[in-house]
C-alpha cells in the first residue's frame, strides 16, 4: 500500500514539474529571443502634462491581455453551436505567446517594454496558459464523455455555460475579469432545471467549482491590485478639424482646453475609446496626438485570405478560434485613424480595436 502511494506521490510530483517546465518555457523564449532593436522615441508630445503622458510601446503591449479577452469571445462563439471540447485550447495559448513574441520585438522600435510591464505580461500568460491547459484536459476527456452521454440536446446548464460565456467576454472588454461576479453565475447554474441529470450535474461541478476557483483567485487579484493601486481608467488625446462646441457633444469626451495644436480631451480607456474615436472621426475630427504618442496599434477582423487597403503596417495575422475571420495586427500613425475609420468601420468583420497605452 505505501509503495502504491509513493508511486502517485512520485507521479504527481513529475506531473508537477512538467506543468511548471510547460509555462515557464515561453517565458524563457520571449525573453531571450523575442527582442528587437531597442530606440528612444524621439517624437516630441503635444501634450505638456507628463502625467498625461504613457509609453509609446504600451499600445503594442496591451494587446496580450486583449488575447485573452479575445479567446472568451471565440469560446462563447464555440459553444453558439458547439462543445466546450471543440474550442482550440492550445491552438489560443499558442497564438498568445507568439503574438507576444512578435509584439516584444515592436515595442523594442518605440522604446520597449519596462521590467513591470514584462512581468505583467507573463504572469496574465502563465495563468491563461495554466486556464487553457487545465479547461481543454478536462474538457477534451471527462468532458467531451459526459456531453456524449447526454446526446445532441444540450442541458438547461450548458446554455447557462453559454450566456456565461457571452456576458464574460462582453464584461472583460471594459471591466477587469477580477471584478466578474462568478458568484451569480454558479448560482444561476445550479438553479437551472436537471432536465439532462447527468449532464446537469456534471456541468454544476465541472463549470461551479471552476467558477467559484476563480471568485476566490479573484479577491486575491484585486487585493494585490488594490496595494499596488488600480490602473488610470481615463485618457488623453488632442484633436483637430473639428470644433470645440462640437467635440462637447461627443458621448464619454470631456473637454479639458484649447490651443493652436488643437483641442485636448479625456476619455474612458479600453472598448469605449475606440467608439469614442469613431465617433470624433466620423464628424470630421483628426487624433494628431494620443496620450504623448504619434504611433499606435489597431486589430481588424477581415475574411481569410483578404489583402489589407489601409494605412499603416501590418504586424501579423491569426486566426480567430471560433470565428471564420481572421485578426489583423496594424501599426500606423495616430493621424491615420481618421482614414482607417472610412476604409474600415467598427464591425465584424471591420476595425475590432485601437490600443491605448
Amino acid at each position: 500500500m505505501m509503495k502504491f502511494i509513493g508511486k502517485i506521490i512520485k507521479w504527481v510530483l513529475v506531473l508537477f514539474v512538467l506543468t511548471i517546465i510547460g509555462i515557464a518555457s515561453p517565458i524563457g523564449y520571449v525573453e531571450v529571443f523575442c527582442r528587437g532593436d531597442a530606440r528612444q522615441n524621439e517624437y516630441k508630445p503635444l501634450i505638456a502634462d507628463v502625467a498625461s503622458r504613457r509609453p509609446e510601446a504600451n499600445t503594442y503591449l496591451t494587446y496580450p491581455e486583449w488575447h485573452i479577452v479575445y479567446a472568451y469571445d471565440g469560446l462563447a462563439e464555440t459553444l453558439k453551436t458547439g462543445e466546450e471540447y471543440e474550442f482550440p485550447y492550445f491552438s489560443s495559448v499558442k497564438g498568445f505567446w507568439s503574438s507576444t513574441c512578435q509584439l516584444m520585438k515592436v515595442a523594442d522600435d518605440h522604446g520597449g517594454a519596462d521590467q513591470q510591464t514584462r512581468i505583467m505580461i507573463h504572469t496574465i500568460g502563465a495563468s491563461f496558459t495554466l486556464e487553457m491547459g487545465l479547461k481543454a484536459a478536462y474538457e477534451e476527456t471527462l468532458g467531451r464523455l459526459f456531453a456524449t452521454i447526454r446526446g445532441p440536446q444540450k442541458a438547461p446548464q450548458d446554455e447557462e455555460a453559454l450566456k456565461m460565456a457571452i456576458d464574460y467576454a462582453g464584461f472583460l472588454r471594459q471591466t477587469p475579469w477580477y471584478r466578474y461576479d462568478f458568484d451569480k453565475a454558479s448560482q444561476a447554474l445550479w438553479a437551472a432545471p436537471l432536465t439532462e441529470p447527468v449532464r446537469g450535474w456534471e456541468r454544476r461541478l465541472a463549470l461551479g467549482g471552476e467558477w467559484k476557483a476563480k471568485t476566490l483567485y479573484a479577491k486575491v487579484i484585486e487585493a494585490g491590485v488594490a496595494a499596488t493601486g488600480p490602473a488610470k481608467l481615463e485618457i488623453r488625446s488632442v484633436i483637430s478639424g473639428v470644433p470645440i462646441e462640437t467635440l462637447k457633444t461627443v458621448a464619454n469626451v470631456t473637454v479639458i482646453s484649447e490651443n493652436a495644436d488643437g483641442v485636448l480631451i479625456e476619455t474612458p480607456r479600453y472598448d469605449i475609446f475606440t467608439h469614442v474615436l469613431a465617433d470624433i472621426a466620423a464628424r470630421g475630427g483628426a487624433v494628431r496626438e494620443i496620450a504623448g504618442n504619434d504611433d499606435i496599434m489597431v486589430s481588424l477582423t477581415i475574411p481569410l485570405g483578404t489583402d489589407y487597403q489601409g494605412p499603416g503596417e501590418i504586424i501579423t495575422r491569426m486566426p480567430r478560434p471560433g470565428f471564420h475571420t481572421e485578426r489583423m495586427l496594424v501599426s500606423l500613425k495616430v493621424a491615420e485613424l481618421e482614414p482607417l475609420f472610412k476604409a474600415y468601420p467598427i464591425d465584424d468583420p471591420g476595425l475590432e480595436h485601437v490600443f491605448d497605452y
